[in-house]
């Protein structure tokens, strides 16, 4: 119904009878401060005054009464801002030379139809309007700036868009909650209010608030805006304790509706854990909410107990109507708000203190603004509400406390400040570009005025860019939207219930990453109750360092309980989502909060194993030098020389070889020690397996020879042993000579076998190759057993093969316990299993082969004699 009501308000606009007498009865025409000129800017001031249902509260507040109707002082800042910028231009020679600019401001009253009404009035005619009729002198109108709410704005572009007429809104608001397409005539003094959820969210995240409580005005902006920011601060971890809608007082009708809105605020505000508060809203949203509490519970005001964080956005403004002006706005003491970047102007605060009642004849707001803001009345008015006394003209404007006006600019008029500049240089770039094409025509001439139409100016503002007074440059991106981001502000009250805001900082979408947001933490004022230390808004207490969270049942993700860090991991900061596993070369400390770095560690020589080892090694290969002296000195015997003196000597040599090689395995690992460890290792020992083959072959040979007829007579002699270790050997070292060649060992550290140490060790390279090696040991200490334990029935006094099955039988033994043992020890202990493996078997071949022996040399010498032996033959 009020869309055909204003299309036909159009059509009766459309119809022009310029010389029939006006006869339609005259419709009354709202407030209206005009200046004439050649040029006209309209302005349209959303919510510069507003009206509330006064029986509302007559009827259903009994013990106070309340007139809410009436003008908010604070916003006459708005067009005083647009007068002194017209002012300055019409004084500037360089810009608009020879020509006026004019311009009128109308009043919406918070009101859908006034609003189309207030734009109908500015495009139709000067002071009167008649339907179908137009019976003054046309307007050279040619932009129109407004208004600051959303509604306000996209009400006016439903018609100014049909004449392709520039808008210029300076109201930081969202445009997706309307037409997804945006007339062409429509522009913004502001950055998008889509950075503003960027820098709440930044800012949210800066303070470590995860639990938020969401107010917003019930419109369709405040809907937009929880639908955006909800899933927001679900992806950045955050949660909402609760969404609120706030319902201005122009739409407080009903008790039943009073009731409902006091109750869902009130309790959102009391029962809650929640410290910080985000309140997206409009001008009027701070008096709306100041209301809900005073009525609700007027101490809640006051009690400093009940104090939390408001972050605000850019469009609420800290603004008091009339009857509210004696109220305290501590309450929001300490409240972070997002504001229109806005600059100190050199002249505007002399501009507003020379204002007076009678300053001007065309301001027809003045009157009211007046009385109000001072709370008296002047000496003509028709007021009948009760006053403090008669307004003497004098009054200060400067005496005002911050709620009811201020002297410093605020962000919006700061925006209507650009706006005017905005149209005045794209009007003077379209006159020199109208004069270049039409010598003839001079820019200041009326002729020349009447012929410029609104949308000739299009091009030029989206091209405009200038900068200001206060140095700044202003110019619109792609999106015909000004992008220098938005202020951020931190409020504070003083007793005087006047109060000041301090910037801490900005949002600038288009700083480096990381740079977006800048806060100076030290200039913030936080709530009373917080002593100075940042507030924490969170579902439950943060979880200590070394535990993480673990979720509810039930709940939102933000509210969860605290367990410990599973083993192997640590939480280095507080409320942590999941523990952290700590570097391979790093283990957790005791209460799990750190990662404490790995020591190295390896068989030292100079630890108590490595010591223990060391001189087992030393003790062994002194014995066996001992015994390889013992059989040089007593080479002429009878037993040296029937066991094969060269092979003795052999297998003495690779079994003390044997034992030095196991010092290989000690100290910290190089890579010429991986290199040689293990294939030193295996080519000694074949020497010394094969050389046990060698002598227990050589008595099977010998006593098959002795034999009548036998052909073994031929094998008896040095070339069979001499063959047999050499070809044992070679085999082994072919092995190693392949392993070195395709992957050899290395120096490497093994940081998973122990929990706080990184073990120093030889990465063998290849496993295949290095069990190779060993099996192939195995196998030919298998073949020595067997033959050994197959001639242990010879005679005794040729025969080893008793000593030999025995020795093979320790040294079997000692390797197949060490797989087992060596697979299932971690650390440097391998390490010394394997050195004990090479130690045990060793002196297990040294003991029990040459034991025997050096008895008979040392001790029994007279049994060491061929006689002796032959007949021990017999």
């Amino acid at each position: 119904m009020l869309e055909l009501w204003v299309l036909l308000l159009l059509l009766s606009c459309i119809a022009r009878k310029i010389d029939k007498e006006c006869t339609i009865k005259e419709i009354p025409i709202p407030h209206e401060w005009y200046q004439p000129g050649d040029l006209i800017i309209g302005g349209i001031a959303s919510q510069f005054n507003y009206q509330v249902h006064e029986q509302t509260f007559e009827k259903y507040i009994s013990h106070e009464m309340f007139e809410f109707t009436g003008m908010v002082a604070k916003f006459y800042q708005h067009p005083l801002t647009l007068a002194f910028a017209v002012d300055e231009i019409n004084r500037n020679p360089k810009i608009l030379p020879n020509v006026t600019l004019g311009f009128h401001i109308y009043d919406t009253y918070n009101d859908d139809k006034m609003t189309y009404r207030t734009t109908l009035d500015l495009l139709c005619k000067l002071h009167r309007y008649y339907p179908n009729y137009e019976c003054d002198t046309k307007k050279n109108l040619m932009a129109v700036i407004g208004g600051l709410g959303s509604d306000t704005s996209f009400h006016m572009a439903k018609l100014l868009g049909r004449y392709k007429i520039p808008q210029l809104t300076y109201g930081s608001f969202s445009s997706e909650d309307k037409d997804n397409s945006k007339p062409p005539s429509f522009y913004r003094m502001v950055p998008n209010e889509a950075h503003q959820y960027v820098g709440i969210i930044r800012l949210l995240r800066h303070f470590g608030w995860t639990w938020i409580g969401l107010f917003a005005e019930n419109n369709n902006s405040g809907e937009h805006f929880m639908q955006e920011m909800e899933p927001l601060l679900f992806q950045h971890g955050m949660c909402t304790a609760f969404k609120e809608m706030i319902v201005n007082q122009g739409r407080w009708n009903t008790r039943e509706n009073l009731i409902n809105l006091l109750s869902n605020v009130y309790a959102a505000l009391i029962d809650s854990k929640v410290n910080a508060f985000v309140l997206y809203g409009e001008s009027m949203t701070v008096i709306s909410l100041t209301s809900f509490l005073y009525l609700g519970n007027h101490e809640l005001l006051e009690n400093t107990s009940f104090r939390w964080v408001w972050v605000m956005t850019a469009q609420v403004d800290f603004a008091l109507g009339a009857i509210q002006r004696f109220w305290s706005l501590e309450f929001f003491q300490g409240a972070i708000s997002f504001s229109v970047h806005s600059q100190d102007l050199l002249g505007f605060q002399t501009f507003l203190t020379n204002i007076k009642p009678n300053w001007t004849q065309g301001d027809e707001f003045l009157k009211d603004f007046w009385e109000i803001a001072f709370d008296c009345m002047l000496s003509n008015s028709q007021e009948t509400f009760e006053v403090d006394g008669i307004c003497t003209g004098e009054e200060k404007l400067d005496s005002l406390p911050g709620p009811v006006f201020e002297m410093h600019m605020t962000g919006h008029s700061y925006s209507i400040y650009n706006a005017v500049y905005t149209i005045a240089h794209a009007l003077h770039a379209m006159y020199l570009s109208q004069s270049n094409r039409r010598s003839k025509m001079s820019v200041g001439k009326r002729d020349g005025l009447h012929g410029l139409h609104p949308w000739q100016l299009h091009p030029f503002l989206q091209r405009v860019s200038f900068n200001n007074s206060a140095g700044e440059t202003v110019s619109f991106n792609d999106n015909k939207e000004i992008g220098s981001g938005f202020d951020v502000m931190n409020f504070m009250v003083f007793p005087n219930k006047s109060y000041s805001r301090v910037k801490i900082g900005k949002v600038d979408l288009d700083a480096l990453e990381g740079k977006e947001l800048i806060i100076d933490d030290e200039r913030i004022l936080w709530p009373s109750r917080f002593n100075q230390v940042v507030p924490v808004s969170v579902c439950n207490d943060y979880c200590q360092r070394g535990s993480q969270r673990q979720k509810k049942e039930g709940e939102k993700f933000c509210c969860y309980d605290c367990v410990p860090c599973p083993e192997g991991k640590i939480s280095n900061q507080k409320d942590m989502e999941d523990c952290i596993k700590c570097p391979e070369d790093h283990y957790p400390s005791k209460d799990q909060v750190e990662c404490i770095l790995k020591t190295i560690s390896f068989l030292s020589h100079e630890e108590h194993l490595g010591i223990g080892l060391v001189s087992f090694t030393a003790s062994f290969s002194i014995i066996t030098m001992v015994v390889l002296g013992i059989f040089v000195r007593y080479r002429e015997t009878p037993i040296v020389k029937a066991n094969n003196r060269d092979i003795t000597y052999t297998l003495l040599i690779s079994l003390l070889l044997c034992f030095v090689s196991s010092l290989l395995f000690l100290g910290q690992p190089t890579t010429v020690i991986c290199f040689l460890r293990q294939s030193a290792f295996g080519i000694v020992f074949s020497v010394a397996v094969s050389c046990i083959l060698a002598k227990t072959i050589t008595v099977v040979v010998a006593f098959m020879a002795t034999k009548p007829g036998s052909s073994m007579k031929k094998w008896v002699g040095k070339r069979l042993t001499n063959s047999i270790i050499l070809l044992c050997t070679l085999i082994q070292a072919s092995i190693c000579t392949v392993w070195l060649a395709a992957s050899p060992p290395f120096p490497d550290l093994d940081m998973q076998s122990q929990k706080r140490e990184m073990v120093a060790e030889c990465n063998e390279g290849s496993a295949i190759m290095f069990y190779s090696v060993l099996g192939y040991l195995g196998l030919l200490s298998l073949i020595s057993l067997t033959v050994a334990f197959q001639a242990r029935k010879l005679p005794d006094s040729f025969n080893e093969a008793k000593f030999i099955t025995f020795s093979m039988l320790i040294f079997c033994s000692v390797w197949l316990c060490f797989v087992p043992t060596y697979l299932s020890t971690k650390g440097k202990y391998m390490v010394a299993v394997e050195i004990f493996s090479i130690l045990a078997s060793s002196a297990g071949l040294l003991g029990c082969i040459f034991s025997p022996k050096c008895y008979l040399i040392i001790l029994r010498p007279e049994l060491n004699k061929r006689e002796q032996m032959i007949r021990r033959m017999k």
